[in-house]
């Protein structure tokens, strides 16, 4: 009955996350640790997930014409390394779980009033030298999480307003891929365990994830996804908050 559970819970936080460019891991590290799967196989088993639906989401993104590389780049080339030396260190739990559920709580908040201000993108190009340390900081707080890092991206670009809401979705899906293909190596460097259902879970989460990326990238409108995010942002950090 656990696994029936765990594998709906990971359909439905793909088919959402997907929706705005995400690939899930915070839903499906919530799911795992509420079904009371082991620790060790926690953070392999989200990013081997995040990684499934991250590729459809930035395939169905691209397509779309919501991408933009010029912002992407810098993101991407500054957070490999550090996603993969944070996939190689774990914190306790109580030290970093209640502080990043805070920051996603407070981004929520942020995505929301973005989507209800509706308001329209500066226009100016941000310096590549910044896009290089956020991508940094961003890419180590990835690896050490496990969750792939568009929920940190996403709202760092619709603060500044960098880009539309469903271009930011594009970037993060591509974002989360390159992270959690970095923090995964990261991390079987010291834990290679895998659960045996895990190829379930993994089709749960590619029909989720296939689903919300078509939807989110073709029939949307900018305000709805700007409160899906802002949705799935409050559930993840709650989850995290309670689970410290």
């Amino acid at each position: 009955m656990d696994d029936i559970v765990l594998t709906a819970l990971i359909f439905m936080a793909a088919l959402l996350y997907s929706s705005v460019g995400h690939g899930g891991a915070s839903g499906y590290l919530a799911a795992m640790a509420f079904v009371g799967v082991a620790p060790a196989v926690m953070k392999p088993a989200a990013l081997t997930l995040n990684i499934l639906v991250a590729v459809i989401a930035t395939v169905k993104y691209c397509r779309a014409g919501a991408f933009s590389w010029h912002l992407f780049w810098p993101f991407a080339l500054a957070s490999s390394p550090f996603a993969y030396l944070g996939g190689t260190l774990t914190l306790p739990g109580h030290v970093y779980k209640p502080l990043v559920g805070a920051v996603l709580i407070y981004a929520a908040w942020r995505s929301f009033r973005t989507a209800t201000g509706s308001a329209p993108p500066r226009g100016t190009r941000p310096h590549w030298a910044f896009l290089l340390l956020a991508g940094s900081a961003l890419g180590f707080l990835s690896g050490l999480t496990g969750v792939g890092g568009g929920i940190f991206l996403s709202p760092l670009l619709l603060f500044f307003r960098w880009a539309e809401a469903r271009v930011i979705s594009g970037i993060a899906a591509a974002f989360i891929l390159v992270n959690s293909v970095a923090g995964l190596l990261g991390v079987v460097t010291a834990a290679t365990a895998l659960p045996a259902t895990l190829p379930y879970w993994a089709a749960a989460a590619v029909a989720g994830g296939y689903a919300g990326a078509e939807y989110g990238s073709r029939r949307l409108g900018n305000p709805a996804i700007q409160k899906l995010l802002a949705l799935a942002l409050l559930i993840a950090g709650t989850k995290m908050i309670a689970t410290a």
